[in-house]
């Protein structure tokens, strides 16, 4: 059983799903930053809760981490932010963070934090579906789910990792870490054939969409298209004022993704 409010963004068309890491360069900034989001129409808003060792992120948003870190964000912080702004949007939030974050926080305690503060779901990009029965009951027992991840190097185990998902499925448009790319060229349409075969869970495709161009392109092949690392640089650039350039800029990647 999936999170009813991520079901219900995907039912209005095709989503829009920015990414923000918390914290960067402070989390009143992230606050005005998810409220600009919510604003120019983002279907669902992905918040990155820091870590020190980001693995599958590329330099734009582990710099985004290491600034949120030393400027002294910590989960509990985040949970108190995220609280406030569903109190504040209608827009669904989800959690991204790894795993190792969840388990020193204490899965059964990160769970019931989490849906207290509202959030519907969370994605682990270091968690393997091998794993996902650690964190996934626990969860799901809040009302949260767990977002799988399938890449170009799933191919045996796309049918079972589709078969399982919750919420939506992140399809990983290309190998390597995060961060934008002039051109996608992986084959994703056949990889979409194969999860459809298994489920009719939304699929939403994210790593190196950059601008409203290629996050219409995706959103055509799939559900959404899901945007981290072209916010994340305008944030960098333009620090406690970013909330507005974050905004304008969605509002274009909106208007091209309900095209698709």
């Amino acid at each position: 059983m999936s999170n009813p409010r991520i079901a219900a963004a995907f039912a209005k068309g095709k989503a829009f799903i920015p990414f923000v890491t918390c914290g960067d360069p402070t989390l009143e900034t992230t606050k005005e930053i998810v409220h600009a989001l919510s604003d120019a129409g983002a279907s669902i808003i992905e918040l990155g809760i820091p870590f020190s060792d980001p693995t599958a992120e590329g330099p734009v948003i582990q710099g985004a981490n290491l600034r949120a870190l030393s400027g002294g964000v910590d989960t509990d912080k985040i949970f108190a932010m995220a609280k406030e702004l569903s109190a504040e949007i209608d827009t669904p939030l989800v959690f991204m963070t790894y795993g190792n974050v969840v388990y020193h926080y204490g899965i059964e305690r990160f769970a019931k934090n989490a849906a207290d503060a509202g959030i519907c779901g969370l994605i682990l990009p270091d968690v393997p579906y091998e794993e996902k029965e650690e964190f996934a009951p626990i969860l799901a027992s809040e009302g949260i789910d767990l977002i799988s991840m399938v890449a170009p190097t799933s191919e045996d185990r796309i049918a079972m990792i589709a078969a399982e998902a919750q919420g939506f499925i992140y399809l990983v448009s290309s190998l390597g870490v995060t961060g934008t790319r002039s051109e996608i060229t992986t084959d994703l349409g056949s990889i979409i054939e194969k999860i459809r075969e298994v489920t009719d869970t939304p699929v939403a495709i994210g790593f190196g969409i950059s601008n409203p161009e290629q996050a219409g392109k995706m959103a055509g092949l799939a559900d959404g298209a899901i945007v981290g690392s072209a916010i994340v640089r305008i944030v960098e650039e333009h620090g406690e004022k970013a909330a507005p350039e974050v905004g304008a800029f969605a509002k274009s990647l909106v208007e091209a993704v309900r095209k698709a």
